[in-house]
């Protein structure tokens, strides 16, 4: 009797321990099913993504309202990211007679046919471009004379800030920018730019879409240009995602019946979410924006953190509703 008691209890214990490490197994499963949001620690905002040789690579402002330089993360798995330096652009570089005294903001990092990677980035509300033979540089100024591509005072009654490249799928790229100044929207510019990627190669156009402020961004699907960009006060919640569409990358562009796609909403903690970028993995696209950290008050202090969702088309054509939720891994 005495050894089925033992027996018993030993059937007892082994089965709680399979109980046990089945749970801890499912919950590992859950933990792993998702990249939530946040995705990484930290205040940053404003980010461009690059994927080279199995990397993630995202250049961000650093908050508040950046710094002396940009941050600058490395990932192999988009969970662990690795903060790094980069040696440009730096506030002390990029200074000329028409900067203001605005930090280093907002970059825009691209791959050209030359091999070349490219960045367009602000400081003093100027447009510095930056060139190098790798996502991590060492970067340099692309102009030999380290002057800014676009001054301040180019159209001084707007923000000359958020440039963003766009390589059709010939290979021709593009450059839009522009922003409001005092909480007024903006205007959006574009220009096509000659295979040294800092020549402007024809007129700058002004193809503004309707209720822009700034932070443009230009996708396109299946022949047709989708002109993202951010409208509201980032300070507040009236910040939000927009797009309009067009049929080529000077416009005109139209803004279509599903925007916005990203807004802050009343039953989520996604708040203020915009100045975003795109990018694609494994057939899938993806928004990458910021939005405001649970600690950020709505002052000078902004503080804002880096998220990433799905990014879905309807069988029209239109962009669906972003849904903040994360996304599966890689």
């Amino acid at each position: 009797m005495k050894q089925i008691i033992i027996a018993l209890l030993i059937t007892n214990i082994l089965a709680g321990c399979k109980t046990e490490k089945k749970e801890e197994k499912e919950s590992q499963v859950v933990t792993d099913a998702i990249i939530a949001n946040p995705i990484l620690d930290g205040y940053y905002a404003d980010p461009s993504i690059i994927q080279e040789d199995g990397k993630f690579y995202i250049y961000a402002t650093k908050d508040p309202w950046g710094k002396d330089d940009l941050a600058f993360l490395e990932s192999s798995d988009f969970k662990s990211w690795e903060l790094k330096e980069l040696n440009w652009p730096t506030k002390e570089a990029c200074t000329s007679p028409t900067s203001n005294g605005s930090m280093v903001w907002a970059p825009s990092v691209v791959k050209a046919k030359n091999g070349n990677y490219y960045m367009y980035v602000s400081v003093g509300s100027e447009v510095w471009a930056g060139v190098a033979k790798s996502p991590e540089g060492p970067w340099k100024n692309a102009k030999d004379d380290n002057t800014p591509l676009i001054t301040r005072d180019l159209f001084p009654e707007y923000h000359m800030i958020d440039a963003e490249a766009f390589i059709d799928d010939d290979g021709q790229a593009y450059l839009y920018w522009g922003s409001g100044l005092d909480w007024v929207n903006g205007h959006c510019f574009v220009v096509k730019l000659k295979e040294d990627m800092i020549t402007f190669d024809g007129e700058i156009k002004d193809v503004t879409p309707e209720n822009y402020f700034e932070a443009p961004v230009m996708i396109k699907r299946n022949g047709t240009y989708y002109l993202m960009y951010s409208d509201g006060k980032v300070i507040e919640d009236t910040y939000k995602v927009r797009y309009a569409i067009g049929d080529n990358p000077f416009g005109p562009f139209t803004e279509a019946e599903t925007s916005p796609i990203l807004s802050t909403a009343s039953d989520s903690i996604t708040y203020s979410p915009g100045h975003h970028t795109v990018f694609s993995k494994g057939g899938q696209d993806y928004i990458l924006y910021h939005r405001h950290s649970a600690n950020s008050p709505e002052s000078t202090d902004l503080l804002r953190e880096l998220c990433v969702d799905s990014l879905n088309f309807t069988k029209d054509g239109l962009l669906k509703k972003v849904k903040p939720s994360g996304i599966a891994p890689f």
